[in-house]
């Protein structure tokens, strides 16, 4: 049994005439690598140092979404993304660095100014991204030496989660965030890791349909695993 604390509601981010709830998990014991695996199988997710799922009394939209890595086969339009991209260059950091945030920042304020996270700030930014149970991968995506996009991945010993990517808004024409998945999903692959878990999707909500563009994929629906 997991220990968790449910939210009040509040006006849903993704659906405008839905509340939400969320539960968050309160059992320190699974604050950790091996925890946190359980956890993402039974549809939680991870924001800064807490753990949370959906938990909304009218309303099941959101379901997690994971993608088998050793079985995941690219569209024509994945491999004419990767092939468009061949120049950026990848490089994996396994510590924040400072001009992350600006590149946050810009992101947030350019893109999602209607959104949650708006206006960003160092603090927001340093509480969702970081975590003192639990030490984040940062893929570094490069163009010409300059970094343009950061996808923000938490690495379990059989799966790997893409919790959070952020990119310049200059560059909207690379699809940097498609891209940032395949190139996890490619890293997933070659180091043993099963499955990347994409968060939630929300069919009704346009931002989240890019995650069924992966496949094939399995969504979790009444406690189980579909795909």
């Amino acid at each position: 049994m997991i220990k968790v604390a449910l939210t009040p509601p509040v006006p849903c981010n993704y659906l405008n005439d839905q509340q939400e709830q969320i539960l968050v998990v309160q059992d320190a014991k699974l604050h950790d690598q091996s925890g946190y695996e359980v956890l993402l199988f039974n549809g939680f997710r991870r924001s800064g140092n807490d753990v949370y799922r959906p938990h909304c009394q009218t309303c099941q939209a959101c379901q997690s979404i994971r993608i088998d890595s050793q079985l995941f086969k690219p569209s024509k339009s994945q491999k004419r993304l990767l092939n468009k991209n061949k120049h950026i260059e990848m490089r994996v950091s396994h510590q924040p660095q400072s001009d992350y945030y600006p590149l946050y920042e810009r992101y947030i304020n350019t893109l999602h100014s209607d959104g949650a996270m708006y206006p960003a700030s160092q603090s927001q930014y340093d509480s969702f991204i970081t975590s003192a149970w639990l030490t984040p991968t940062f893929l570094e995506f490069y163009l010409d030496n300059v970094l343009v996009a950061v996808a923000v991945t938490d690495v379990m010993t059989d799966s790997m989660s893409a919790m959070y990517c952020f990119y310049d808004p200059k560059f909207l024409t690379l699809s940097l965030g498609t891209y940032a998945i395949l190139q996890q999903l490619i890293l997933a692959k070659n180091t043993g890791k099963k499955w990347l878990y994409l968060g939630y999707q929300v069919d009704q909500c346009s931002k989240m349909n890019y995650k069924v563009n992966f496949n094939p994929h399995q969504r979790l629906i009444a406690g189980k695993w579909q795909g």
